[in-house]
């Protein structure tokens, strides 16, 4: 079993930033990969970041240059710095990983950018 747990979510204007993390229940070494998903009103979950336990990491397109994410291994939690936010990225976030053939979700935060 793997917990996972959000914080960071809020209301921000368009330009500014946020920062969302995920602390898991488990030593995140054992994870080889762990991500965040977003939902928007309307629309299906996408990834928007993904990072490995080599620290390779990929972006959706359209946050590419704007978004990071990073894994603090000492403190079992990845970050996802957001940065120059647009009201299209307004949904929900939420992160996600695998274990032995399991996936796992946090609860999701809110991200709200207002115009």
């Amino acid at each position: 079993q793997v917990q996972l747990a959000e914080s960071g979510g809020g209301l921000v204007q368009t330009g500014g930033s946020l920062t969302l993390s995920c602390t898991a229940s488990v030593n995140i070494n054992a994870l080889s990969v762990m991500g965040w998903y977003r939902r928007a009103p309307g629309k299906r979950r996408e990834l928007v970041a993904s990072v490995t336990s080599t620290g390779f990491t990929n972006y959706e397109e359209s946050v590419q240059g704007r978004f990071r994410i990073r894994r603090d291994n000492a403190k079992n939690t990845v970050r996802l710095q957001m940065t120059t936010l647009k009201p299209e990225d307004t949904a929900i976030y939420y992160c996600n990983t695998e274990k032995l053939g399991r996936t796992y979700w946090g609860q999701g935060t809110q991200v709200t950018v207002s115009s």
